[in-house]
This record gives C-alpha cells, structure tokens and sequence, in this order.
C-alpha cells in the first residue's frame, strides 16, 4: 500500500495525537477503559469523558469549558480523538457531569491504574539510578491549591499559607525522585485540606516513595536504642523532680492551711475583746490585749496571700513536671513501637539501599529529622526555627573564615554538632547572603555519611538542587494549569491532582520514546530533543499536522504555520524496554 492510498486527517493539536499513541502502547486507555463506572451511557462513555479530562490536563488547558470553547476546540479534533483511541469526544458539560458524580472509590480505582502503568517506569529508574550512583535521591514538598476566598461550593477547604499569604483552598503533598532518564520523576501526590502544614507530612511523604520503589535503606534501631537509653535517664531524673515538687506543694498547703487555721483564731479572739471593750465601755490602747490580738490577726492576713502565691507556684511547678513526664512516656511508647517496627523492616530488608531525602524547613522539625535518620535516610534540610540561625550567628567568631559557594553567597560550618532540640549531631552550616547593602542568614542541616563540611560548596548546590521538585511544581501549576481547579467534587479534585503529576510523567517518557522509536532526521531530532515539557505542552501540543494513519502508527507531518515546520514523526504504537528483574527489589511492601 503506497503513503497516498493511506487515510490522513488534519489535526491542531499534534503532540496530543503522538501521546495518545503512546497512552496506548503502555495500556493506559486500555487500563481506564476496563474500570467499571456507574455512571449511563449515553452518546458517550463515562470513560471516554474521564480520559478527555486527562487530555485537557495534559494539553495545558486552564478551564474545562476550554475543551469546546477555545479558538480550537478539543471535543472537535477528531485526529486525537482517534488516537487515543474514542470514536469522537463530548461537550466539556458532558465531561463536568461526569466528574461531578464520579465516586471516590472510582477515582482511586483510575489513579491505581496510573500507577499500575507507571511502575515499570519507575522499578527500571530505580535499577539505574542504583547502578550508576549507588544512591537515590528524594524531593518532598507541600504546595498550595488556592481558590476563591469567598467560594463555598468548594469541598473540604481550609484557610492556610500558600505563596507566603493566607488564602482558601486545598495543599497537595509531593514526592519525587531524581531519574538518571527523566530527570524528574513524580512519585506520589497527596491533596490535603489549605490547613495542613509541611511539618505533619514528612513521614507519609517517605512512606509514600518506598512504597513506590520498592526499596529503602537499613533502619539505625540503634540509634533508637541510645535515645531510648537516654529517656530512662531523664525519666529518672524527672520522677525525682515529681516527687520533690509533690513533697513541696504538701509543705505548702500544710502552711497555707496553718495560716487560715490562725486567722480564723485571732478573728475570734479580736470579735471576744472588741465584746468585752465595749461591754465594760474599755478604752483600746496601743500596748492593750486587743491591740496586741489585732495585730497577730494583721499578720496572719499579711501571710494569707504568700501562703496562696506558695500553693499556686508549688501547684504549676508540679502540673509542669507531670507534663514533662507524660510527654517523655508519651515520646519513649512511641520509640518503643517504632523500634518494633523497624526491627520487623529490617528483618525483611535483605537489601537495603543508600537513599537522600531533601526537604525544606516546613518540614525541618527535630521530630521529622529524627526520624529520617532513624528510617536510615541521609537527611538535607534547613531547620524549622528561626532561633537556630540567630543561635549560630552568636557562635561566629572573627577568626572564622567564610568559604563562598554562590554567586552572593558564603558558608561557615561545624561538624557533627548538637543544635536545638535535634537528638542526633548534625553538620550544620551558617549561610548568608548578600543583597545589595545588606545580609540574609539561614542554616542548613545534614545527616549522613558524605562530609560536607569539607566541601560547602558542594553542600550549598547539593540541598539547592532541590529546586528541582520547586521546578516541578512550578511545572505543574504554570504549564498543567494546577493553579486552576478545573472541578468542583472531591473525587474530582483527587483526579484531577493525580492526573495532572501522571501527565508530567508522560510528557518525559514520550520525549524518550520519541527519540527511541520514530524515524527522524539528525535535524528534526536536534529539534524536537532541544523541546522542554513547556514548549511541547503550550506549544507543540497546540500545533497543526496532518497525520497520515497506518496500519502500526501514524505520521505526523507539521504544517507551514507550525514553529515546527519541515518535521515528521513517524509513531509507532509499540514500545519496548528491558524491565529490571523482581529480585532486585529489597523488600515487598503492603498497600498503603
């Protein structure tokens, strides 16, 4: 069959046609497809408007009503409708019905899907990243989902901190790992009510991406045993302190309660002489026993509020100790279950891997960093308090020198330091910088087995290059249009999260594919390779081609109005790669 008896169709939205064709070959249509909604079908399968909503998200769309009423409808290309495999797609208000009713148990059967489609990506990531560096590298954070602050048809929203102000909406915690392939690789997203803050994420951000490699590192109970060790020392300590402190509101009360006992005494003796003065018509002297009465009942009224101060002090330091002491039983009962924990992780941890985790001071509590450590991470953050940097800049002496590691920016460091309330020794760093006429301070923290403090500036861009997963959700808020809530249900906004991070994932693995399975030119290689996810997203994904179909694919030829004129690609539905073996997963976990 020759290239002009084959059917070809004129398309606007070129790159959505190429990843459709890769949806298909990874079984992601198929997948979402099979998923049983409750929803009637009418002129259109609940599914194919589910999977149009997945489009818009990849397609950058900002609204949903973009979908019929932007200068090139979605719902009228027909070439993408074909190759993502549905005979032609809905009215955008077909697609808000359908979302409106979507249950959240079907939502969470569609993102198992997502993952279910996304793990080979993610075990053969993890191989490489394991073979070539010998260590993977996490990125966690919390995001911010505003909307109006004056809506109410929005569920489940909190007013919280997002971009540094107070607004009405929803927070999204993230999870994703540096890929030796994709550079960025989401791993998990968690949307949250606008109240939640970074510090109570930490440990479901670390759970979340061992859960989705598969691996994780040896857990330190042995650290857990010294800090165990040493809560019985301060128990010690504080039952002595509670035992003192009880004795001492004893003594106390005994006196406050002499002292009432002494008033009400001399109050009679003074009420028996004023009777007998009056009755005998007396006249009180200075030195006479009614005076003499008056002024031990004087004294005891003098004494009566001391006595009470006592009481209540001896009363706030014991209601003190016993908080201290319950928090401290509060604090080893959770040590002792996480030492039981980890004792069965470790047991079925027969290979245990290097991992970092890097996370901003929304996260950097002593709690979260412990933690980390104790779950076997090397830790880079910054600490939660503020009290930390101006503690460290109290130590700076003018002997210590300031190594430069940026542009406008100098560290000073300590070795394995005890800071704060943090349990464990940290390196810790004292950063400033300078913006014009004056200095901005802030400290980093480390944990782990590299020495940083013997190469700052490798420390300074190691914990900056966390930027990254900023990047990321940048990425998503900008070119995914996140910053937008396109629904209005719990179950949509779940999906909608989950699709949005599955679509940036997508956008990376298609680029490889492309450059992998179509036949292309040096040039239009160079050209297409040189896109980033904005350009293919904003631009590419919005550009026209005709594509000729074919019995295994199609070809894309981009038109002479496109910035990508004179390129062809020739895709193919197939795609195959070598998966890693099962056997070098360290561990098996259970769903979370």
């Amino acid at each position: 069959m020759s290239q002009t008896d084959l059917e070809s169709t004129f398309t606007q939205h070129a790159m959505l046609v190429a990843w459709g064709q890769l949806a298909q070959a990874v079984g992601f249509i198929q997948a979402l497809e099979a998923i049983p909604l409750h929803q009637k079908t009418y002129t259109h399968r609940p599914q194919t408007k589910v999977l149009e909503f997945f489009v818009a998200i990849l397609a950058g769309l900002p609204h949903l009503k973009d979908i019929s009423r932007s200068a090139h409808p979605l719902d009228q290309d027909q070439a993408v409708a074909r190759a993502w495999g549905q005979p032609t797609w809905a009215d955008y208000s077909g697609v808000s019905r359908t979302l409106q009713e979507l249950t959240l148990d079907e939502a969470r059967q569609i993102v198992q899907a997502l993952e279910t489609i996304s793990q080979p990506f993610i075990d053969r990531e993890v191989t490489l990243a394991l073979r070539e560096r010998g260590y993977l590298v996490y990125d966690g954070d919390l995001t911010g989902r505003p909307v109006s602050n004056t809506s109410t048809t929005y569920p489940n929203v909190r007013f919280g901190h997002m971009s540094d102000t107070v607004h009405l909406g929803y927070q999204a915690a993230m999870v994703s790992m540096h890929s030796p392939t994709y550079g960025r690789l989401w791993l998990e997203v968690s949307p949250h009510p606008g109240d939640t803050v970074s510090c109570t994420q930490a440990e479901a951000l670390v759970l979340a991406a061992e859960a989705k490699t598969g691996v994780r590192p040896w857990r330190r109970t042995d650290l857990i045993w010294q800090r165990l060790q040493s809560l019985q020392a301060r128990e010690r300590a504080l039952q002595a302190s509670l035992s003192q402190s009880q004795q001492a509101l004893e003594q106390a009360q005994g006196q406050l309660q002499e002292t009432l006992i002494q008033r009400q005494y001399w109050q009679q003796v003074v009420g028996e002489l004023e009777a007998v003065y009056r009755r005998k018509q007396r006249p009180e002297r200075p030195h006479s026993r009614l005076a003499q009465a008056r002024a031990r009942l004087a004294v005891q009224q003098r004494r009566l509020p001391r006595r009470e101060k006592a009481v209540a002090r001896a009363q706030k330091r014991l209601e003190r100790c016993q908080a201290q002491l319950a928090a401290l039983l509060a604090e080893r009962q959770t040590l002792e279950q996480r030492l039981a924990r980890f004792e069965q992780e470790n047991a079925a941890n027969p290979a245990p891997i290097r991992a970092i985790f890097r996370l901003d001071a929304g996260f950097g509590t002593p709690e979260n960093v412990a933690l980390l450590i104790e779950m076997g991470y090397e830790v880079y953050t910054k600490p939660y308090s503020h009290r930390v940097t101006a503690g460290l800049r109290r130590k700076v002496t003018p002997a210590m020198t300031w190594t430069p590691v940026g542009a406008n920016a100098e560290m000073v460091a300590w070795e394995a330091m005890l800071v704060g309330k943090y349990p464990y020794p940290l390196d810790v760093a004292l950063e400033r910088f300078h913006t014009g006429q004056s200095l901005r301070y802030s400290t980093l923290l480390h944990y782990g087995q590299d020495p940083v403090t013997c190469n700052l500036p490798g420390w300074f861009h190691t914990y900056n290059a966390r930027q990254t997963i900023e990047a990321g959700i940048k990425e998503g808020k900008q070119v995914f249009r996140m910053h937008f809530l396109k629904v209005r249900s719990e179950a949509a906004i779940f999906l909608q999260e989950h699709f949005a991070a599955f679509a940036a994932n997508l956008v990376r693995w298609a680029a490889c594919w492309l450059q992998e399975q179509c036949l292309q030119t040096p040039a239009e290689e160079q050209r297409l390779s040189a896109a980033g996810v904005k350009e293919l997203v904003q631009v590419a994904a919005h550009t026209s081609a005709w594509v000729i179909w074919q019995p295994d694919g199609c070809l894309l030829r981009f038109t002479d109005h496109s910035v990508f004129a004179g390129t062809s690609l020739q895709v193919n539905k197939g795609w195959a790669f070598q998966l890693p073996l099962p056997l070098f997963k360290s561990c098996v976990f259970a769903p979370i």
